[in-house]
């Protein structure tokens, strides 16, 4: 089977939204995705192929029509920051924030706050009798991040993580800035499987 040409795939995309620059964002981007792939932990949810890089092209191509004032380069870094950043286990993050850092340097990797949604997150937590952690708030937006991306999302992690608490706290959040929002719990082990 061929390998696909991830550098061209990218350049073609990334011209297709409109990117001037396309050729020298591509070539940064499959550099950063192959030094993720070799440096950062082997996780089984790290994905680092066309997927992904499919994933990050259209959001890059939405937040340009979105901020068109703004540099390509800084444009990019935030869609690959987004996109990635909420499915990094701790010890990951500052390494993908480094590897940003050298490969767009004098760009600030920070991401753009989300005041409103990160309030009524921390009044659901309040309400709920938890301390509001920053951390906590951040994983919330995060899931609210990726879940504006992608049609489906998945948060995983230890018993005990806070994976149920984000998942309710975004609920209530978003019900608390008029979003009404479903929340429907399927046990994946009452589901019949196929014969």
């Amino acid at each position: 089977m061929a390998v696909p040409d991830m550098e061209l795939i990218a350049e073609n995309m990334l011209f297709s939204e409109g990117f001037t620059t396309a050729r020298e964002l591509a070539k940064k981007m499959v550099t950063l995705y192959s030094l993720a792939r070799g440096q950062l932990s082997k996780q089984h949810h790290y994905d680092w192929g066309l997927r992904a890089l499919k994933a990050v092209l259209v959001m890059a191509g939405q937040l340009k029509r979105g901020s068109p004032d703004l540099a390509e380069k800084s444009v990019l870094m935030r869609a690959l920051r987004d996109m990635n950043a909420p499915k990094f286990v701790a010890e990951d993050e500052p390494l993908f924030k480094g590897l940003i850092g050298d490969l767009f340097p004098g760009l600030d990797p920070t991401r753009v706050p989300q005041e409103n949604l990160a309030k009524a997150a921390s009044k659901a937590l309040r309400d709920k009798a938890y301390k509001p952690d920053f951390k906590q708030i951040d994983k919330v937006v995060q899931l609210y991040e990726t879940m504006q991306t992608r049609h489906t999302s998945m948060v995983v992690g230890p018993t005990g993580g806070g994976k149920s608490v984000v998942i309710n706290t975004l609920k209530a959040a978003q019900d608390e800035l008029k979003l009404p929002t479903k929340l429907f719990i399927v046990n994946p082990k009452a589901q019949p499987t196929p014969p």
